[in-house]
């Protein structure tokens, strides 16, 4: 028989229709997520909360009326209303509370997105390595674990941040540097769960390394775990960078901060309540958007769930 030729068109739409179902696949469950997500009534409400503070905080040069630094000492104290140029009113300084509110989401939410980003690598990735390697590494990586889980967070952060000083970056550093280690015991434990599995097994008898199995099998096997774990712990760091700013060890004083605006407000609770009443309010809300955002993914992404 002679030798058939095939044009490169016809071997690229093979190529495709090969490819379009497992992309079908993907896509169909991305969307069954999503779908899922927001038939969740407390995910569907976190989700609405994260993404209209994200959004805020993206628009916050577009939209705040004042500059959150601008001082205007003839307005000092005004109170929130209608009839004035502050809809909800200055403090001491006569700075506008909406604008400082507005931009002391940006740095709760960057500080949350950092320490949560630096955390999961950090702790997935040597969690990865310990739970499948063992030996050595894993005995020294569980009695360094255990040293840190031995000091209460907040105390710990704070030691670091009185050597540090004050600032974005160092509070970042500070919080990350014990914020892996839930990420590190959560990817270990599953990553020995999953090392002896049959499909595992499968991918050490086609020859792929050790790197591609954690990278292209184990990995996407805990992602939906790690993504639950990074989302409600992310409403704890945002909690901590408060609470270091409201103490003065967080965020420098010219950069607003909700904790900062409560510490500069608590003096005069019974005369101007919304000094600080409202930058609390916004914290509040917004850790409560990201704990139910986070119920929600773990409902949704749970296996039992979905097979339900």
């Amino acid at each position: 028989m002679g030798h058939v030729s095939v044009p490169s068109d016809e071997l690229y739409k093979g190529a495709m229709a090969t490819a379009r179902p497992a992309e079908s696949a993907r896509a169909l469950h991305r969307r069954g997520t999503m779908r899922r997500l927001m038939a969740h009534g407390g995910g569907r409400t976190g989700l609405i909360i994260v993404i209209a503070f994200a959004t805020v905080a993206i628009l916050a040069p577009l939209i705040t009326p004042y500059a959150p630094d601008a001082v205007d000492l003839e307005s000092w104290l005004t109170p929130p209303g209608l009839e004035s140029n502050h809809l909800l009113g200055t403090d001491q300084l006569g700075r506008d509370i909406l604008s400082r509110v507005i931009y002391g989401s940006r740095v709760s939410i960057l500080v949350g997105l950092a320490t949560i980003c630096i955390s999961s690598v950090v702790g997935v990735g040597l969690g990865m390595l310990a739970g499948y390697y063992g030996g050595v590494l894993d005995r020294l990586l569980a009695r360094f674990t255990e040293l840190l889980l031995a000091f209460p967070y907040l105390i710990f952060v704070i030691g670091i941040m009185a050597i540090m000083g004050p600032g974005f970056c160092n509070l970042v550093w500070a919080l990350s540097f014990k914020g892996w280690v839930e990420f590190y015991r959560l990817a270990r434990a599953l990553t020995m769960a999953e090392k002896n599995r049959e499909y595992v097994d499968a991918a050490r008898a086609l020859g792929r390394s050790n790197g591609a199995i954690l990278l292209r099998e184990i990995l996407p096997n805990m992602a939906n775990s790690i993504l639950v774990l990074g989302t409600l712990r992310m409403g704890n760091m945002i909690v901590m960078e408060s609470s270091l700013s409201f103490l003065g060890l967080g965020i420098p004083p010219r950069i607003p901060a909700w904790g900062s605006m409560i510490a500069d407000g608590r003096r005069y609770m019974l005369g101007a309540w919304w000094v600080a009443t409202l930058p609390g309010i916004a914290l509040a809300l917004l850790v409560l958007g990201m704990n139910l955002l986070g119920e929600g993914l773990r409902d949704v992404l749970d296996p039992k769930m979905m097979e339900g």
